[in-house]
């Protein structure tokens, strides 16, 4: 049974991603380490005795569809309750809305062990939350008063309507439409696919972020506005009124996440209501929906990386466990009767060390792009533009390679597990097939290696992203000047995995500036693996030099394996990136 790691998330917030200096620094208001471990200790307690414990039968009843009726497997709406009850909705939300209004490193580190418990569970309070935070930067006074309150309290949940079926990321070619009404609201019409948590009656109330095109709006995205449409509306006085139309048409047979009711959404039908539409109201201006729905995108964005966090930490513990109670044969060096247990086998050593170090470096790099967005919110001027642009180089990296990281620890641990990892009772197979989706949905990570590549490398004429390489430099070189046996050939691979990632870098943006995208978007995958990679490896050095400031050395170990074992990958990335367009052109004839 999962057990949440509260002290290891606890340092790598603290001394990897950096909360400890803010909170010295004074940079998070009247936050205090004792808050801080409070929160994370109730976070991981729920996580551990409340969301683990129903993860199975979810996965096994799922979501289901029964006259009409969208309904979440057994004990998921009463854990739900005792979810909102405990304000968790609340956490970075503002408080004159009831939020709480407490660091995104925070929630973050929440996420993760809700969504270690269960991602199937944890997915629905995740996009009430971007969808809150949407609302609270981009809508109306009177909107926000309307709705904000109750969202932010979780008594109403919330979904995100982008993807139709013959539009998913090309959001251009959306054919969902909106009418202008007199009194200033919009009727709605249109089919949206994979709406997460789109329909169900764990809440009374359900708030619908649609992106639809006016009859005069402009061609391709700029032509896009965003609506709030709840599923029923709600009078002057905050009570609910009539069914809006709009209804779930049917629920998806998934691969994993199965207590999540992925719904097929349709506006406008004429099941609901006096006339077909469903009532709307804009969020922002006519025609600028798309960057207020980024707003909620790039929250989910760092979210989902989360979940590919959450995953390698489930799997992780799970094949140790595995690991220290299966015998088989004898392994080298081992004295005790009987056979050995499997963990003493070197191959099945090197992989829960290779599971440990992915979890652990992406950790890392979820929790150091949400303490930039913290920072981006704490400071002003040219610092504030320094720390949110760190923030949107992170956030890609942070969503792919957590996410292929995820996929990659759960089917270790399946192997770990043998053939009895691909048997579901062992429960190693949940992790692989609720893992799968993370690189795939906000925005591929074939998109988010485009835009890392095309939009992110050249922020301030490509300074951020040198200047965050130097960072990186800095801290390989209090490796070597630590004189820690303990860190074996650290510091040289260090140094040659941030030459690696410097080279690529420069020659990205070079391709860049000349004009020359088709090579640079060749090589956007791998480069985005090499940088994830190599801030795996500076990471873990990090933690282990922090580690040695404290008087331990058990991060030491950890972070010599992936130096010396992982992380020369980054040496055939960087050739793949400035050599691989040529072979890519070529061998295109190959798809006909």
């Amino acid at each position: 049974m999962y057990k949440a790691p509260v002290d290891e998330i606890a340092f790598t917030l603290k001394h990897v991603a950096g909360m400890a200096e803010a909170l010295e620094q004074g940079r998070l208001g009247d936050l205090s380490d004792d808050l801080v471990d409070a929160i994370l200790h109730e976070a991981g307690r729920f996580a551990s005795d409340e969301v683990a414990p129903l993860a199975e039968i979810g996965d096994k009843q799922g979501a289901r569809m029964v006259d009409g009726k969208v309904l979440v497997p057994d004990g998921w709406a009463e854990l739900y309750r005792h979810w909102a009850e405990g304000g968790w909705n609340a956490l970075v939300a503002p408080e004159e809305f009831g939020g709480q209004g407490l660091p995104h490193m925070l929630n973050v580190a929440a996420l993760e062990m809700w969504n270690s418990g269960s991602m199937a569970f944890a997915l629905g309070p995740t996009l009430t939350m971007g969808a809150s935070e949407a609302l609270g930067t981009h809508g109306s006074a009177a909107l926000k008063e309307k709705f904000l309150h109750k969202m932010v309290s979780g008594e109403w949940t919330a979904s995100m309507n982008l993807t139709e079926p013959h539009a998913g990321s090309d959001l251009g070619v959306m054919k969902s439409r909106a009418e202008r009404r007199d009194d200033g609201s919009y009727r709605i019409f249109g089919q949206k696919i994979f709406i997460t948590w789109g329909e169900h009656e764990v809440t009374e109330n359900i708030v619908h972020l649609v992106l639809a095109r006016l009859p005069d709006a402009p061609a391709g995205t700029r032509g896009i506005s965003l609506f709030l449409v709840p599923k029923f509306l709600v009078n002057d006085d905050g009570t609910l009124g009539a069914r809006n139309d709009l209804h779930c048409h049917s629920l998806e047979h998934k691969l994993g996440i199965h207590g999540s009711p992925t719904c097929t959404m349709i506006y406008g039908d004429g099941k609901f209501g006096d006339e077909p539409g469903a009532i709307g109201y804009l969020i922002g201006e006519e025609n600028k929906g798309l960057a207020c729905m980024f707003t909620m995108m790039n929250n989910a964005r760092l979210a989902v990386g989360m979940q590919g966090v959450a995953i390698c930490e489930a799997a992780t513990q799970k094949a140790v466990a595995y690991a220290r109670e299966r015998t088989q044969g004898k392994a080298p060096g081992w004295t005790g009767s009987g056979m050995s247990p499997i963990i003493e086998h070197p191959d099945v050593a090197r992989t829960l060390v290779t599971m440990k170090a992915l979890t652990q470096g992406s950790r890392a790099i979820c929790y150091a792009c949400a303490h930039a967005i913290d920072m981006s919110h704490h400071t002003e001027g040219e610092e504030a533009k320094k720390w949110a642009e760190r923030g949107a180089l992170l956030t890609p990296i942070a969503k792919s390679f957590a996410t292929d990281a995820g996929v990659d620890v759960a089917s270790m641990g399946i192997q770990v597990h043998g053939g009895m990892g691909f048997i579901e009772e062992t429960g190693a197979a949940r992790y692989l097939r609720d893992a799968r989706i993370a690189p795939i949905y906000e925005g591929t990570n074939g998109i988010q290696a485009a835009d890392l590549v095309t939009r992110k490398l050249p922020l301030s004429d490509g300074a951020q992203v040198r200047g965050f390489i130097g960072e990186l430099k800095e801290i390989a070189r209090a490796v070597r000047g630590s004189n820690l046996e303990g860190f074996g050939e650290t510091a040289d691979r260090l140094d040659a995995s941030l030459a690696d990632l410097e080279q690529a870098t420069e020659w990205l943006l070079a391709e860049l500036a000349a004009g020359n995208a088709a090579a640079a978007l060749s090589g956007a995958t791998p480069y985005q693996r090499l940088f994830g990679l190599a801030l795996t490896g500076v990471y873990l050095a990090k933690g282990a030099l922090a580690d040695e400031e404290h008087g331990r050395d058990n991060r030491l170990a950890l972070c010599r394996f992936a130096a010396e074992n992982m992380i020369a990958e980054t040496a055939a990335l960087k050739d793949r990136v400035i050599n691989g367009a040529a072979s890519l052109t070529a061998a295109r004839v190959l798809l006909g």
